[in-house]
């Protein structure tokens, strides 16, 4: 099966600043991607791309088998699906009202409004005017709009920003549900929780060029300097190496009664984006 996503040394170039530099990778159908670094650094320039409205300076971006090429394409737009985190919904109207104009652009069935509404957890919202809710129910609409036609491919662009972690699980929620009926999710975000919670993979992007590429979990064993596990028992707190001598020591604690807690201690992706680049992700 072809990538739902292919980047090939792409480039985007503005003016004497390189925002995008030899880029390139691929996304596989039914994969949630994350394309993760700080402000400005390049992963909205990318979203601009890869959904025709911004044409790259060089190399190439072929999305759902078609290139890209800066210009509306009706039936690739009828495949994907893109969330902002500029809104623009229209305030004086209806969350119902916002998504049924949607619907007749997308040319989606009417029945997909109050369905749609229902999988963001807003049904019960529908006839409220958008200027009346809260940051985070508008995030769950446009999210809503987003998802309004079934989209095969969905575009994430800082999905969660700002929001408190009750709507931030509603968002992941929806998300891994849509992602098991077979939707690919690219995800441009600044949290690595939100990363490592969702993402099958992740590429790290610092001053227009990627870093990394690879599963968390792997790029966490990968940076682990010396494995090491902490340890609760009953009279404190230890850390102990991965090793027989280790597994001597915690097996004394269970046979004892006295093991409380374990777990491995390995880098947070923000720990090796750091150390790879040198900068946090604020």
């Amino acid at each position: 099966m072809e990538p739902a996503i292919e980047v090939k040394r792409l480039e985007r170039r503005f003016r004497s600043k390189k925002a995008l530099d030899r880029v390139s990778f691929e996304v596989g159908r039914g994969e949630i991607f994350g394309f993760l670094g700080p402000s400005g650094s390049g992963k909205t320039t990318m979203v601009k791309i890869l959904t025709n409205q911004l044409l790259p300076s060089a190399g190439e971006a072929i999305v759902l088998g078609k290139r890209t090429a800066g210009k509306r394409d009706p039936q690739l737009l009828r495949k994907i699906g893109i969330m902002t985190d500029n809104s623009g919904m229209y305030e004086r109207l209806t969350v119902y009202e916002n998504l049924a104009l949607f619907r007749g652009l997308y040319e989606a069935p009417e029945r997909s409004v109050a369905d749609t509404l229902e999988s963001v957890g807003l049904a019960e919202d529908a006839r409220t005017t958008v200027q009346q809710l809260s940051k985070g129910m508008k995030q769950r609409v446009a999210l809503a709009r987003a998802l309004l036609h079934k989209p095969d491919l969905l575009f994430l662009d800082e999905p969660t920003s700002a929001l408190d972690p009750m709507n931030t699980a509603l968002i992941h929620e929806t998300l891994r549900a849509l992602n098991r009926q077979g939707t690919t999710i690219f995800l441009t975000t600044h949290d690595m929780a939100e990363a490592e919670s969702l993402c099958d993979r992740v590429a790290f992007l610092h001053n227009g060029e990627l870093a990394a590429l690879d599963t968390p979990q792997r790029l966490k064993l990968k940076h682990a300097d010396r494995p090491t596990i902490t340890v609760i028992a009953t009279d404190g707190r230890y850390v102990v190496n991965n090793d027989r001598e280790g597994a001597d020591r915690i097996s004394a604690w269970m046979r004892a009664g006295q093991l409380l807690s374990i777990h491995s201690n390995e880098p947070t992706l923000g720990d090796i984006f750091v150390r790879l680049t040198g900068r946090t992700l604020s």
